[in-house]
């Protein structure tokens, strides 16, 4: 199963990265390969975390497809996870962390893993979905740049 993990540290607080990361409605903006993001529903989870429930159309050339995922937000712990509920996956896994790094800086750690459940997609997307997902953390860092630091 591809899988990707990066821990890097950005000039970025823990909380300006967890609300950037948060903020699935903003994804089609900077996100690679994200045609559109439509929030399903949110709601209250155990222990002040809130549950995103969204559905993500991704795309390349003339291949698009949706899948829905489950996002809890975790402000307590600077924790997001993301699990697959429908779609062209049998598997997508998504953890990000931030955690305090000093000087108003943050570690951001990010994990994912995934399986199409389709082997024609899987050598259709495949490798285009693998650069996509190694480039995603730094998109969320060049975001964070954008919005967060004084022009």
């Amino acid at each position: 199963m591809p899988s990707f993990r990066t821990s890097h540290v950005v000039n970025h607080t823990p909380e300006q990265m967890f609300d950037l990361v948060a903020d699935v409605e903003s994804y089609p903006q900077f996100v690679p390969l994200c045609q559109a993001l439509r929030v399903r529903r949110r709601l209250g989870g155990a222990e002040g975390a809130e549950i995103v429930v969204a559905e993500m159309e991704v795309g390349y050339k003339a291949i698009r497809e949706r899948f829905t995922s489950r996002v809890t937000l975790e402000r307590a712990e600077r924790r997001i996870n993301v699990e697959y509920v429908d779609g062209p996956f049998s598997h997508l896994e998504n953890v990000w962390r931030f955690d305090d790094a000093g000087d108003g800086r943050c570690r951001v750690e990010f994990y994912i893993a995934y399986e199409f459940r389709n082997r024609m997609l899987a050598t259709l997307m495949g490798s285009m979905f693998d650069a996509a997902f190694r480039k995603f953390a730094s998109a969320f860092e060049t975001r964070a740049d954008q919005i967060f630091r004084p022009a």
